[in-house]
């Protein structure tokens, strides 16, 4: 009999992370990408559409109006999952019927008055403004009695639920801290507390010493396919410095995230050249007044597509009931990433 071969036999692989665990099936799928592949119309949106509730002085749903802005901007969700208004109270029935009441403050971030641009096609310098504003709305969020964790991130794509086209992200900042985020809290402070260094640092070290899921790296971030990889194109940013969260980036560190992020998100797009779609969000350290040196700052990106721009992957049926499962391996993904042009497909 062969010896056993990832990239040849079925096999499941564990997240430090979380816990948890992938069941990775390569037999199923060994060239994903081969064959015909189909493409979608792409809308052609206008630099400022007159409609759009999130465009320079327009409209908002909510009745407010938009300043005729020319960078970023952000403002509170006209229809916010939180809020600060919220009365505190909970039930807890035998342990078996639990709530508790839950604080929080929702913001939109518009990454460019442009209606028409997603973060691969601004420069690194749009995109760095938008790495400002994550730094200042995590300071300001993070330094209110009430917040203690304060989630960062983007929906790109109707086909992730995002409502409207204009680039923007979003802003759940919060009074407890969330599933994910808490998860990950519980493995980085047992790691840390036995090896003295973060998770992240030493996982980092690894995976630039094999090469083989490493995409992008420059002087401060890298862009990989983790081991883990549930999603066909799941990356993350990892910070090479063990940075807690973003209000600790220098100048430099930002302008570096900002690179990566525009590099990255370039290589989606070019994949079945179309506005690539995806959820990203970073994960940093609690706002809870502690110190936190267990926690590495990184962030996910979670894509859908699989074999081209119409043919996307469902966590259904085994993946719902019993664990994620995925057909390629993070090592092929990565292959195939790299070999994407470096610049964007539209020029």
């Amino acid at each position: 009999m062969s010896e056993f071969n990832m990239e040849d036999h079925p096999h499941r692989r564990y997240n430090p992370l979380t816990g948890e665990w992938v069941l990775v099936s390569p037999h199923r799928a060994k060239r994903p990408w081969q064959g015909q592949l189909e493409k979608v119309a792409e809308e052609k949106r206008p630099e400022h559409d007159p409609e759009c509730y999130l465009c320079p002085g327009n409209d908002r749903i909510g009745g407010e109006k938009n300043p005729s802005y020319d960078g970023t901007y952000v403002f509170t969700n006209d229809f916010a999952a939180l809020n600060l208004d919220a009365l505190k109270g909970g039930v807890n029935e035998d342990d078996l019927f639990r709530a508790e009441s839950e604080q929080g403050i929702c913001r939109v971030i518009c990454f460019s008055p442009r209606h028409d641009l997603t973060i691969p096609q601004m420069d690194v310098v749009a995109v760095k403004k938008v790495v400002d504003l994550w730094q200042e709305q995590y300071l300001d969020l993070g330094s209110r009695s009430e917040i203690n964790y304060v989630q960062i991130f983007e929906n790109k794509g109707s086909v992730m639920g995002c409502s409207n086209p204009h680039p923007h992200g979003q802003i759940w900042a919060q009074s407890s801290v969330p599933d994910e985020p808490a998860k990950e809290s519980l493995r980085f402070k047992a790691y840390f507390d036995k090896h003295g260094k973060t998770l992240l640092a030493d996982y980092l070290v690894k995976e630039l010493d094999k090469e083989d899921r490493i995409l992008i790296e420059n002087d401060h971030f890298v862009a990989l396919v983790p081991y883990w990889a549930t999603w066909p194109f799941e990356c993350m940013i990892i910070s090479q410095r063990a940075i807690q969260h973003l209000g600790q980036m220098s100048e430099d560190e930002k302008t570096a995230l900002a690179a990566i992020y525009r590099d990255l998100t370039i290589r989606y797009d070019n994949l079945f050249e179309v506005s690539f779609p995806y959820s990203a969000g970073i994960h940093q350290a609690p706002t809870d007044g502690e110190e936190h040196p267990e926690w590495h700052l990184h962030m996910h990106f979670y894509p859908p597509l699989l074999r081209s721009a119409t043919v996307k992957k469902f966590m259904v049926g085994y993946e719902m009931l019993g664990n994620p499962q995925r057909d390629i391996t993070p090592e092929t993904s990565a292959e195939r990433l790299r070999m994407l042009p470096k610049e964007h497909y539209k020029g």
